[in-house]
C-alpha cells in the first residue's frame, strides 16, 4: 500500500470510525444513565462518576448496548454454541441469507423478462411500466403479511414465501436498469446491425445486452440489499423459529437489546458480504468484456 493511499483512504476512514465510537459510547451513557442509578447503583447515593459509567457500560438489558457488549455477544454465540443451536447468530444469518438470495435470483429472472418485453414491445412499454413503478409505492410491511396468509392457505411455508417478498424489492431495481440499459446502444449502432439483417435475437445478445451491463450490476447491489431487508421483514410476522428477523422479534420480546444489536449487526455484515460478492462477480464479467 502507497503512502499517498494511506493518507486518502485509510486514515480518513479511520478517523470517522474513531469519533463514531466516541459518540456511540458517549450516547450509551446519557442513555443509559438513568436506569444505571435507579437499578444497579447504590440508593444512597455513594457512588462517583466513574462508577456510573461503569454500570452504564456493562448493564444486562440497557437501552442502548455499548459497541464491546455487542461484540461480546456475538462471539458467545458463535462460539459457545454449536451451528445447529438456535441461539448460534450463524444459523440465523444462513436462513435469511438463504431466502434473501433465493428471492434475489427469482426477483432478477422476473426483472429481466419484464425489461425484455418492455423494451420490444411499446403496447406492453405503456401497460406494464406504469403498473411496476405503481406497485414500489406499497409499503412492504403492507404486504408482507397478505402475500404470507395467502400462501399460508396454499399449503407453501418455509422459505418460499420469505423469498416472494425479497422477489418484490428485488425485481424493480432490475427491471428499471434493465430497461434503460437496453435502450442504451445508440442510433448509430442498430442501424449498423440492421444493414446486416441482424433479427431482434442476435441484435440483442451482440449489441443491447453487453451494452446494459453497466447499468445492470449497480442495480443487483441495490437489488441484493433490498432484497435482504424484505427477508427479515417476511420473517416478523410469521414467528420464525429461525432466521435474522425472527432474532430480532424474540430480542424485542423480552427487551433483549443487546441480542437486537447483535442481530442488527450481523445483518449488516451480511448485506456487507452479498453486495461485495456482487461486486466482485461485475469485475470479472466487465473484465472479460475488455480489450485484450
Amino acid at each position: 500500500m502507497s503512502i499517498n493511499t494511506f493518507r486518502q483512504h485509510v486514515i480518513p476512514v479511520s478517523v470517522i470510525v474513531v469519533f463514531g465510537l466516541l459518540f456511540w459510547y458517549c450516547l450509551t451513557v446519557g442513555l443509559n444513565a438513568s436506569g444505571a442509578i435507579a437499578r444497579v447503583l447504590p440508593k444512597d447515593g455513594s457512588w462517583s462518576y466513574n462508577d456510573l459509567i461503569h454500570a452504564t457500560l456493562s448493564m444486562s438489558r440497557p437501552i442502548l448496548p455499548a459497541p464491546h457488549q455487542i461484540i461480546q455477544d456475538i462471539w458467545v454465540s458463535l462460539t459457545k454454541w454449536s451451528i445447529t443451536s438456535p441461539r448460534n447468530l450463524l444459523l440465523h444469518t444462513w436462513v435469511t441469507a438463504s431466502a434473501a438470495l433465493t428471492g434475489f435470483g427469482m426477483g432478477v429472472v422476473l426483472g429481466l423478462l419484464l425489461a425484455v418485453c418492455i423494451v420490444h414491445s411499446k403496447t406492453l412499454d405503456k401497460a406494464l411500466l406504469p403498473w411496476i413503478v405503481a406497485s414500489q409505492t406499497v409499503p412492504v410491511l403492507a404486504i408482507a403479511p397478505i402475500v404470507l396468509i395467502i400462501l399460508g392457505s396454499l399449503g407453501i411455508t418455509g422459505l418460499l414465501p420469505k423469498a416472494v417478498i425479497a422477489m418484490y424489492l428485488c425485481f424493480f431495481p432490475v427491471t428499471v436498469a434493465m430497461v434503460q440499459g437496453l435502450r442504451s446502444p445508440q442510433r448509430l449502432e442498430m442501424e449498423l446491425l440492421h444493414t446486416y439483417a441482424t433479427g431482434k435475437v442476435d441484435t440483442f445478445w451482440l449489441l443491447r445486452l453487453p451494452a446494459s451491463l453497466p447499468f445492470l450490476f449497480p442495480a443487483f447491489r441495490v437489488a441484493i440489499a433490498s432484497g435482504l431487508v424484505g427477508t427479515m421483514v417476511a420473517e416478523l410476522p410469521t414467528g420464525a423459529q429461525a432466521g435474522l428477523g425472527a432474532r430480532l422479534l424474540t430480542g424485542s420480546y423480552y427487551g433483549n437489546t443487546v441480542q437486537i444489536w447483535s442481530a442488527l449487526v450481523m445483518a449488516s455484515l451480511l448485506g456487507l458480504l452479498l453486495t461485495a460478492m456482487v461486486s466482485l462477480i461485475e469485475r470479472l464479467v466487465m473484465r472479460t468484456r475488455r480489450p485484450a
